[in-house]
């Protein structure tokens, strides 16, 4: 079962709570419209951009190189699925949003508690994704 951003809104009294500012964030993300985008909105929200990566070689290295606390996964990146990023992220007690402009079931089972951010999404869509990343991980 994947977290909508429905249910994501019923439990917004507790993800509401987590706090956004200073957050270091990871993108990856191919196109690059979609980056500058989510670039814009990250820092509107108080959080500092990470890192981006484009390519699934790419993201591996900066998940090892930097310092972040919570990643955005373009699930399909330049036809590569990023899902071995996902669960390396994971395995490492890491949180993460997935952006698709698919469906939600492209999404394995097994990663169907990690928030979806729908393309397109607006900045309170990419908060609330993001809050409930970082509720879901627990404290840092």
């Amino acid at each position: 079962m994947t977290i909508s951003l429905d249910a994501m809104i019923r439990d917004s009294s507790q993800i509401s709570a987590v706090d956004l500012t200073g957050r270091r964030v990871l993108i990856v993300e191919d196109e690059s419209m979609v980056t500058m985008l989510l670039q814009d909105f990250l820092e509107d929200i108080g959080c500092e951009v990470a890192g981006v990566a484009s390519r699934l070689k790419e993201a591996f290295a900066k998940i090892d190189a930097l310092t972040f606390d919570v990643a955005i996964l373009d699930v399909n990146l330049n036809g590569e699925q990023t899902l071995p990023v996902a669960e390396a992220l994971l395995a490492a007690g890491r949180a993460i949003v997935f952006a698709t402009g698919y469906a939600a079931t492209t999404v394995p089972s097994q990663l169907a508690a990690v928030p979806i951010l729908q393309k397109p999404f607006q900045q309170q869509d990419l908060e609330r994704a993001l809050r409930a990343a970082l509720q879901a991980r627990g404290p840092a």
